[in-house]
């Protein structure tokens, strides 16, 4: 994987999010696919149960959000990637997440984990 290759990756992945169902998470995971939704959360294993979980974890493809990256770095089929993600019009919640995704062969991820920072609760977001 190179910068370009991620980069893609990413857009699909969001066009994922936004998008109706979860048919597009095969073009984006692999079948046997690990998904760690935080360090010390037990990964979610399959994209059956990724497509499950992702369906849970969003408001539907209609949800508000922005999202920005950055990628931090590539090396073979690793990439570290820093996301900001804004939800709601008015903004109602916010994270800031580290990724680290390991790519297969065919460019799509086999490995996918995500460590989720939101701001403390007294601090307010915005």
């Amino acid at each position: 994987m190179d910068r370009a290759q991620v980069a893609e990756w990413i857009e699909a992945y969001e066009r994922a999010w936004r998008s109706p169902g979860v048919t597009a998470l095969g073009e984006i995971f692999t079948d046997a696919v690990s998904y760690l939704q935080g360090p010390y959360r037990r990964p979610v294993m399959g994209l059956p149960a990724v497509e499950r979980m992702w369906e849970a974890e969003r408001d539907g493809p209609d949800e508000e959000f922005e999202l920005h990256t950055e990628i931090v770095a590539v090396d073979d089929d690793v990439a570290v990637v820093r996301a900001e993600v804004r939800y709601g019009d008015p903004l109602t919640e916010e994270w800031r997440d580290l990724w680290i995704a390991r790519f297969g062969d065919d460019g799509r991820c086999r490995a996918f984990e995500e460590w989720p920072f939101a701001p403390p609760r007294d601090q307010g977001t915005g």
